[in-house]
């Protein structure tokens, strides 16, 4: 399909009349679980029409990891990636299966799949077996390790490659156990990178008028999530250790506590900040050669920070919190989830969307993308399970009694 082309979906509730960046690109989205959905949901919100295939006994495997759920039975996991697409169930392992996925090709921009490197291939569902014959389809590939080297075909699990990436060994406090991040952030990052690619690919198209395969790795991700910390290594040669909440190139920029053991944020990123610091402390720190400059501060980290730990534990956090602000230095509290989901800064922002109005109990975490032409739009809940199956198979020519064999064979 053109890029330029434009096609409203009369069924679609949008919480905005403006067409969507993507408006008019069709993605046929073969992921599950979180990595790749999380792509495809920020397309779908993007304006992409998005049609995700699910196995017809039981659908994507995150429908079923609940507790908890809402009223209507949807577990909160799937609905954190699947809203605005479609559900049309379909067994790829069969003939008509495969027949089905290839007419819908034919109409996509976009195809997303997270399969095992070689898994679709025995389907002729792989990039190589279709490029010829759809030279502007642009394929994206999200696996554990990626299409290439001596692990490509190993499975990826977002836990065991925050281990093995490194990301593990900086995280959790100095003297414990390595930690994971609260939530499967690999997964989130892999799918960020992939909607990247995939943006950019189709920029290419517009230029080239030929599609490319998209190939992005977890491991590749977490990697480059190292950032700094990774940098630090490469410059020094040393291995980064765990600091827990403190920062490995700045200081003081951790947590502290105030009386009463309330945590607090302080965010001291620069010299002249730490000197504000010293005046809301009324010491002169920032005169002693051992702190004056951020270098020498993180020479001395733990000399300072004892200083500071004893000096706020004089005071309770909020006291600390407003003097801080004042004299302009950065801090913040720390909140727990729903403290964070009840900030008015959140409301203002729309970063919690309900689907009441369009009958469903679901309620779902904002886009944080704002664009002022072209915004994100809320158009549908996560859908049911084969949801759009009769209506995806009637647009490719199917009559119903063509989908009803179809489902009374198991392959829809």
């Amino acid at each position: 399909m053109d890029e330029t082309t434009i096609q409203n979906d009369n069924n679609d509730v949008s919480t905005n009349d403006k067409q969507g960046a993507l408006q008019g690109i069709k993605v046929l989205d073969l992921s599950r679980v979180l990595a790749g959905p999380s792509c495809t949901q920020v397309l779908a919100d993007l304006g992409c029409e998005v049609i995700k295939i699910e196995r017809s006994d039981s659908g994507d495997e995150t429908r079923h990891w609940a507790p908890p759920a809402f009223s209507d039975g949807t577990s909160a996991y799937y609905a954190t990636i699947n809203r605005n697409k479609k559900s049309l169930t379909v067994d790829i392992t069969t003939i008509a299966g495969q027949k089905i996925i290839k007419q819908l090709i034919t109409q996509s921009d976009i195809v997303v799949e997270n399969f095992k490197v070689g898994g679709l291939k025995k389907y002729g569902l792989d990039y190589d077996s279709l490029k010829q014959q759809h030279p502007r389809l642009i394929y994206a590939s999200l696996t554990g390790f990626g299409q290439t080297g001596p692990d490509a075909k190993r499975p990826g699990y977002d836990y065991i490659i925050q281990g093995q990436s490194g990301l593990m060994s900086i995280t959790g406090p100095g003297d414990g156990e390595p930690h994971k991040v609260g939530v499967a952030v690999v997964d989130l990052f892999a799918g960020l990178q992939l909607t990247i690619g995939i943006q950019a690919a189709l920029i290419a198209r517009q230029h080239t008028g030929r599609g490319q395969h998209v190939d992005v790795a977890l491991l590749d991700s977490a990697l480059a999530m190292l950032a700094n910390v990774g940098m630090n290594h490469l410059a020094s040669g040393e291995v980064p250790p765990r600091l827990g909440n403190q920062h490995p190139n700045i200081v003081p920029y951790q947590v502290f506590a105030g009386a009463g053991d309330q945590h607090f944020i302080l965010a001291c990123g620069n010299d002249s900040q730490f000197a504000k610091l010293c005046g809301v402390l009324e010491m002169d720190w920032h005169q002693d050669t051992r702190f004056t400059t951020n270098p020498a501060r993180v020479k001395n980290r733990k000399l300072l920070c004892d200083k500071l730990v004893i000096k706020f534990a004089d005071k309770p956090r909020d006291y600390w919190l407003k003097a801080l602000n004042k004299a302009g230095i950065p801090c913040g509290s720390i909140h727990n989830v729903a403290e964070a989901l009840a900030m008015p800064q959140a409301e203002a922002r729309g970063m919690i969307v309900d689907f009441s109005k369009q009958g469903s109990p679901v309620r779902v975490l904002g886009n944080p993308i704002k664009l002022s032409e072209s915004p994100v739009s809320y158009r549908t809940p996560p859908p049911r399970l084969s949801e759009h199956t009769d209506s995806t198979l009637s647009d490719l020519g199917y009559d119903e009694d063509m989908i009803a064999k179809l489902r009374a064979d198991g392959i829809v």
